[in-house]
């Protein structure tokens, strides 16, 4: 068996902002049960991962992805040698920034937070951000510094043949960027090739049950070197990755596998995510949040922190947003000086359903004629 060492130590990587006693779970398997137990990861079941199908429960979602990736990554890493407890973290915890819609969604997003001169919006650095601040109303998730630093470097839509990690400890606190990140650990190394390996069949496999492709459309290549479904697909991935990796070659696909990767990917992009089919949601969903935006702005603006103004509106979305508000305005003025981001990591935190039920609310509340201070309950607001 190949035998990777991270550089870092111990005492590096499992490094916390506050300092808590060891116990039984271990410290990367800590982190996996904080991860869990957070709202973000609880609303990744209603995220869209590529295709945005709500009545359909075939349809890969996002906490399926993040559990798929986990357990790639945990496999890789048992043949491997390495710490498949801190990968599964690592896995757990990648995509806990992703935007509802998919990465259309965050390229609307992105694109509204250039143009109010926020700069522009990653996931990857989102995921990061929500670990870090947002979780558990502006405390943020407390984890170590390995799983942090996975976190923000996992970039799957990165498709490489090798990586190496670096033996720096990175200061996580002033990245605004994934590009040129590379992780500190091989146990990252690896989730960045798992999130890869676990969208490339699995999406191919949805699109084929939506009626996009079929699968006689595969290439020959990918049909001869890696399989047809994605279950055949993901084994012979992982099993190349275990065979061609070394400390010299780094985490690999062996030559012929990666260009048959490849090929699958130009595929996908061709096929599948730019298909009229996917293309086709861009402008309405769009125009949803730029509803949901604008709505957001315009009570912040006309109520500031008069929480009783925000009841005036008589919709679930101002009275759910107004308590937002009371929980993290004290924590955005520490940790960013302003609040100029709430609104927009808001939004982001969304899921697919919740940001159409916003809509309506807007539009046609389903409470107008109700008692809202009766009705705070359910899926409009988070325990408290």
């Amino acid at each position: 068996m190949v035998r990777l060492m991270n550089t870092l130590t111990p005492e590096q990587l499992q490094e916390r902002e506050h300092p808590r006693k060891a116990d039984v779970r271990g410290a990367y398997y800590r982190d996996t049960t904080a991860i869990i137990h957070s709202s973000a990861f609880r609303r990744l079941k209603h995220k869209t991962q590529v295709f945005f199908s709500p009545s359909n429960d075939h349809i890969c979602t996002r906490m399926e992805h993040v559990l798929h990736v986990a357990s790639i990554a945990s496999a890789i890493c048992r043949g491997l040698g390495l710490d498949n407890e801190l990968a599964w973290a690592i896995g757990m915890g990648h995509d806990l920034g992703h935007t509802p819609f998919g990465h259309v969604g965050e390229r609307i997003i992105s694109s509204f937070m250039e143009e109010d001169g926020l700069g522009h919006f990653e996931h990857e650095v989102h995921s990061l951000r929500v670990v870090d601040f947002l979780a558990d109303k502006g405390k943020g998730l407390n984890l170590t510094y390995a799983v942090r630093d996975g976190i923000v470097t996992h970039c799957g839509e990165s498709f490489i043949q090798r990586l190496k990690p670096q033996d720096t400890v990175k200061d996580l606190s002033t990245i605004t960027s994934r590009d040129t990140l590379v992780p500190s650990t091989w146990e990252a190394a690896v989730v960045r090739f798992s999130d890869a390996i676990a969208y490339l069949g699995r999406d191919f496999e949805d699109a084929v049950r939506l009626s996009i492709v079929t699968k006689d459309m595969l290439p020959e290549q990918v049909v001869r070197l890696l399989g047809t479904t994605n279950g055949h697909i993901i084994d012979t991935l992982v099993t190349d990755i275990i065979t061609s990796s070394s400390e010299e070659q780094g985490i690999s696909f062996s030559d012929e596998i990666f260009e048959a990767v490849e090929t699958m990917k130009r595929f996908n992009y061709d096929f599948i995510y730019k298909s009229p089919v996917l293309n086709g949601y861009e402008r309405y969903f769009r125009r949803l949040l730029k509803l949901i935006i604008s709505y957001l702005y315009e009570l912040y603006d006309s109520f500031g922190m008069d929480i009783a103004g925000y009841g005036q509106e008589r919709n679930m979305l101002a009275v759910g947003f107004s308590q937002h508000l009371q929980d993290m305005h004290d924590a955005y003025m520490r940790h960013d000086g302003s609040t100029k981001r709430l609104i927009y990591d808001y939004v982001a935190g969304m899921t697919d359903n919740f940001c159409l039920d916003c809509a309506n609310e807007i539009l046609k509340p389903e409470h107008l004629n109700d008692r809202i201070d009766g009705t705070i309950t359910g899926k409009w607001f988070d325990a408290r």
